[in-house]
């Protein structure tokens, strides 16, 4: 069975567009985003070295 809603997140290597495609094929608009950083710890200060992108997706065929 398929699930109601499900996060997305875009792949290193893939774009937002490539991600929304995706999710698309896979039976899901979507309804929500989220973005999330990422840090490293360098010489005791904490740098942002990337941004987490997630999708939020609900079930197309309800």
């Amino acid at each position: 069975m398929k699930k109601k809603t499900l996060w997305f997140e875009v792949e290193e290597n893939e774009t937002i567009d490539d991600c929304l495609k995706r999710m698309k094929t896979q039976g899901y608009m979507p309804i929500g985003r989220r973005e999330k950083p990422v840090f490293e710890e360098v010489n005791g200060e904490y740098l942002p070295i990337r941004q987490i992108i997630q999708f939020k997706g609900t079930d197309i065929s309800e």
